[in-house]
């Protein structure tokens, strides 16, 4: 018997929280939208767990690395930092809904994922810990 996490794989787990970000933010159903942290905190999971699913998502991350050289050649000395910093500002100064809040949180971890920070490493933890709860 498998257990969820490792039957759902990264990629699984990334897609089912999406979804349920999607529309748990929207309100109306039966079920009651979810809070700001509860929002965040599984927008921070969704991120890694894209960040740890690898291939088509590893090309998302060479997109962004090729962008990002791009950039650099207009703004020397820009980084992912730098950018994450930027999108953590538009969320602090913009009137976002939540749901604004949590699409653009996302991607914020799934970049902030991939800059090999703290977060980075919280991308390894859970694709090693799918592969590990699937054998």
């Amino acid at each position: 018997m498998n257990s969820l996490l490792g039957t759902l794989g990264p990629f699984g787990l990334a897609f089912v929280l999406t979804i349920v970000l999607f529309f748990g933010t929207a309100g109306g159903g039966k079920g009651k939208p979810l809070t700001w942290g509860w929002a965040l905190a599984l927008s921070l999971l969704a991120g890694a767990s894209y960040s740890a699913s690898g291939w088509p998502f590893s090309l998302v991350k060479g997109v962004i690395s090729d962008g990002l050289s791009l950039a650099q050649g207009v703004f020397p000395g820009l980084t992912l930092p730098a950018i994450g910093l930027s999108m953590v500002a538009i969320v602090v100064w913009k009137r976002l809904s939540l749901r604004g809040v949590v699409m653009m949180g996302i991607p914020f971890f799934y970049i902030a994922s991939s800059a090999d920070g703290g977060l980075g490493v919280f991308a390894d933890k859970i694709a090693l810990a799918a592969q590990q709860m699937a054998t």
